[in-house]
């Protein structure tokens, strides 16, 4: 009996755990609210996303973005990924979010952005 509690409890905590590091998470940095269309397998769902808005959590298993029904433009996301929205496109930020702007000798203000 103890053993399919803690059993169930590490069960609980690995999903609890897995969920937001497979999930996409999707900030809108324009002045504008979108429409959000997320495809994922074969359901489908839109929400909107006022300016400076977030959605976290989106994509668990992958899943194609589209911004106000676009037919030109479509995101494929494979989680976890951290995108946004900068002037009517999707940006990728990266796996960890948007990176530190680098200090001391490393940091040059001329250098191209990677």
């Amino acid at each position: 009996m103890i053993a399919t509690k803690v059993y169930a409890v590490c069960i609980g905590v690995a999903l609890v755990l897995a969920t937001p590091a497979s999930a996409v998470s999707l900030t809108n940095r324009d002045d504008r609210p979108y429409k959000v269309a997320i495809t994922e397998g074969e359901a489908r769902t839109e929400q909107a996303l006022a300016p400076g808005g977030v959605l976290d959590g989106v994509c668990l298993a992958g899943c194609v973005l589209r911004l106000d029904n676009s037919s030109n433009d479509e995101y494929e996301l494979e989680g976890p990924e951290i995108v946004s929205i900068e002037d009517g496109y999707l940006f990728y930020d990266g796996p960890d979010g948007p990176a530190e702007a680098p200090t001391g000798e490393m940091a040059r203000p001329d250098a191209p952005k990677r």
